[in-house]
């Protein structure tokens, strides 16, 4: 079965991911909440690092229900710089809370988000890994938009990579069994 070239294919996690997650369109609040807060995360790392630690993120960050999230304290996050079960950036840590609290401020979060790309996946037909954009036009523009919001972490390369998990856009590769 042909996957996407980035995929390693000797991590079944990863590849579950892949086949079952990565690229597919979602609207669900809660999950494009999550996404957005776990790729601030992997910022300067690997998706795999977070991968392996997102149900410790997910039992921290209470199902990352906004709600919540926003309403914990600065002695609940400042102990999760010791939990080895996520990544321990307290800018990163104290980020999630941020984001919740801007991601409540949004009339309609979800619909908001959508209408970087026109409301509809791009389809892109990408062949090798050198054909990949790092951030595109629409990324720069969430990317901004989110800043302004009060969301952190939220660069255009790392919101391209967000895009890309909840299926904004569909980077799958031309030949993967995905596509």
């Amino acid at each position: 079965m042909i996957r996407c070239p980035w995929l390693p294919a000797d991590r079944p996690l990863y590849v579950a991911y892949h086949d079952s997650e990565w690229g597919v369109p979602s609207r669900d609040p809660r999950y494009l909440f999550e996404m957005i807060c776990l790729e601030g995360a992997q910022a300067g790392l690997s998706w795999w690092t977070v991968l392996q630690k997102r149900d410790r993120y997910r039992e921290v960050f209470h199902g990352f229900e906004p709600e919540r999230v926003a309403a914990m304290t600065d002695v609940e996050l400042e102990a999760l710089a010791g939990d080895p079960g996520i990544i321990r950036h307290r800018g990163k840590i104290l980020s999630v809370r941020e984001n919740a609290k801007a991601w409540l401020r949004l009339d309609d979060p979800v619909a908001w988000l959508w209408e970087f790309v026109g409301g509809v996946p791009r389809v892109n037909r990408f062949r090798t890994m050198a054909d990949f954009p790092a951030k595109t036009v629409e990324s720069d523009a969430l990317s901004k938009a989110l800043r302004r919001a009060g969301f952190n972490f939220v660069g255009s390369t790392t919101m391209y990579a967000f895009m890309q998990a909840v299926g904004m856009v569909d980077d799958h590769s031309a030949d993967c069994f995905r596509k």
